[in-house]
């Protein structure tokens, strides 16, 4: 195995995911991370959120954790030899008011990766932009569509029923 020192964001990702799954924690891992994979690193963060799907005790987690030689920072967790931070983000999985229906899977030496699809990283980064108008996480939605194949009738569906299909019409010729 691979020096956690080594391990890329993705690599580190699925190290926790694959040695959390072993115990019966189900995670997903969503935000600027699976942007930085999915634009191949165009995109820079530091964090690796995962949504406890299952509402895992937290005390299981951090177990988990320190047999893995994290330790708690406040809510977050810090390996010794890594600059990436880990937060578990309580589920449900959704995305603005929809729950998540499917799943990318990635594998590694470091074992198997769980994260949002694209199309659902796309909604996610968006669901920032009309809620808060965060013109970074537009940004990252752009950078996500000149990188990966997305469903843009499903991001124009979902953005019609979260109220925001003025919001995307106005932004929908950046991801053509």
């Amino acid at each position: 195995m691979k020096p956690v020192a080594e391990m890329s964001q993705a690599e580190l990702a699925a190290y926790v995911q694959t040695h959390l799954q072993k115990r019966g924690i189900k995670l997903v891992l969503t935000g600027g991370a699976v942007v930085a994979i999915y634009s191949h690193d165009q995109y820079v963060s530091l964090d690796i959120d995962l949504i406890n799907m299952y509402s895992a005790k937290r005390r299981e987690i951090h177990a988990a954790m320190v047999e893995l030689s994290f330790t708690q920072q406040g809510r977050h967790y810090r390996h010794s030899d890594s600059q990436y931070i880990v937060d578990f983000i309580p589920g449900p999985l959704t995305i603005g008011a929809e729950p998540v229906a499917e799943t990318e899977q990635m594998q590694f030496e470091t074992g198997q990766l769980i994260l949002l699809t694209p199309t659902d990283c796309v909604k996610d980064r968006l669901s920032a932009y009309y809620h808060w108008q965060d013109r970074q996480c537009l940004s990252q939605a752009i950078l996500i569509t000149k990188t990966k194949q997305i469903d843009l009738s499903e991001i124009e569906r979902w953005s019609k029923a979260e109220g925001k299909l003025d919001e995307f019409n106005e932004i929908k010729s950046k991801f053509i």
